[in-house]
């Protein structure tokens, strides 16, 4: 097949917002077309800019990278949440972008490449992973994402992914089990399954939660070391689940799991699940030896008192997560929280955030501290020319926790998992040796 022209391509936003890029390039490849992740090359006249709307940060940042390829006169094509949350007052909004494609219509790259004036964004968001594309990644590593699911079942008060992405969709499980092997094929190491909500897997194909059978088939493939999950939702997260983490000897043990908040009032306020998440944890530590947990917290969150805040402040100092990530609560429309009053002051939600992360952070030093002369299970990342050998511990997600720098006097690759002696820690990072 001829070379076509070369297409810029602009990411923003999550891992799952990663791979429907992915996709969508795997369909330009398949159809002749190449691509730079270089989009301010003179030569590139068209530009893929895949943009994020969880909050309004992000829609900032698509948008500012969207004028920049206007004043520089790219042809653009837009794809992603930005457009299917605004539609076509986006379209109205911007006459210099004729080529538009809402979440559920990835597919129709081609289309929107080939017509000067293109818009395909679907009213009801019904999201489908096309198995036939070869997915093409743009992010090069020992790691790598799977999509296990799309959509969300779930409405919580301050979220518009359900809007966004539809309802809950799982693949098949020998379909992502196919993935997982070419990746390996690949020299992939570890992989990392994500969903909205990755505990709902299986729910409406097979008709109960089939997340524990799925990682039985993953751990079976030879060439993985590693099995992380990411964003597991409470609700689901059965003692099938728990048991295979357990005894699966790839799945790392480590949980990510984001609970919001902790105060009961708050959670009914966030239409989040009202459960003692204190047993909850204490359940999950007790049954998976030396498992590192890892949540999020939303601060600020509409009606959200000093003593609603002060118990998340002592929940977390009495629990001692490994890992915490804190945002400020931020309004989004077409949402529930969005009407309840009192909206908190940016000022309080900035002030909150700080104080919440000062103590994770003191938590964080102590838990990483303790692991000062202990041997741990590390993947190689990077190898610097200067000698440093850069890798994450098991305990580690990409890009959301921390690193371990290490010296080693053996020949070392990326993917590769080594025991790391721990001989230095910081509050988030740590240093050892092999």
């Amino acid at each position: 097949m001829k070379n076509k022209e070369t297409i810029g391509i602009l990411q923003f936003g999550c891992a799952k917002n990663l791979i429907d890029l992915e996709l969508m390039i795997g369909l330009l490849v398949q159809n002749g077309y190449r691509y730079s992740l270089n989009p301010d090359d003179k030569n590139i006249k068209t530009v893929i800019i895949n943009t994020c709307s969880f909050i309004h940060d992000a829609e900032k940042e698509s948008v500012e990278a969207i004028m920049d390829m206007i004043a520089k006169k790219k042809r653009i094509i837009l794809t992603g949440c930005l457009v299917q949350k605004y539609q076509e007052k986006l379209v109205e909004l911007l006459p210099e972008v004729k080529n538009f494609i809402g979440v559920s219509n990835y597919d129709k790259i081609i289309e929107a490449i080939e017509n000067k004036n293109y818009v395909n964004i679907s009213k009801e968001p019904s999201y489908c992973y096309r198995e036939d594309i070869k997915r093409e990644q743009i992010t090069v590593g020992s790691s790598s994402y799977i999509k296990i699911a799309e959509g969300c079942y779930y409405n919580c008060g301050y979220c518009v992914i359900p809007q966004l992405r539809g309802s809950y969709k799982s693949r098949k499980i020998e379909n992502i089990v196919e993935e997982a092997k070419e990746l390996a094929k690949k020299g992939v190491s570890e992989i990392i399954l994500i969903a909205q909500d990755t505990t709902s897997y299986g729910l409406d194909l097979y008709k109960k939660p089939m997340l524990a059978k799925l990682l039985e088939e993953l751990n079976k493939i030879e060439e993985i070391n590693w099995i992380r999950i990411m964003y597991a939702y409470p609700t689901n997260f059965n003692d099938e689940l728990i048991d295979a983490m357990a005894k699966l000897d790839k799945v790392v043990k480590y949980i990510d799991i984001p609970l919001q908040h902790s105060h009961p009032d708050v959670l009914k306020r966030m239409k989040r699940p009202v459960i003692d998440y204190e047993k909850f944890i204490q359940k999950i530590r007790k049954k998976i030896k030396n498992v590192a947990i890892r949540t999020s917290f939303i601060v600020g969150y509409p009606e959200e008192s000093e003593e609603e805040f002060k118990h998340l402040c002592n929940f977390v100092k009495k629990i001692k997560f490994d890992k915490v990530g804190v945002f400020a609560y931020s309004r989004e429309k077409n949402t529930y929280a969005y009407a309840l009053k009192p909206q908190i002051k940016a000022n309080i939600k900035n002030k909150r955030k700080k104080e919440l992360m000062k103590i994770q952070k003191e938590i964080s030093y102590s838990i990483n501290k303790g692991f000062i002369k202990k041997t741990i299970p590390c993947i190689i990342e990077e190898l610097h020319s200067d000698g440093t050998i850069v890798a994450r511990s098991y305990k580690d997600a990409p890009e959301v926790d921390g690193l371990v720098y290490i010296k080693s006097n053996e020949y070392l690759t990326p993917g590769d998992i080594v025991d790391v002696k721990i001989t230095k820690a910081t509050c988030y990072d740590m240093y050892g040796v092999v």
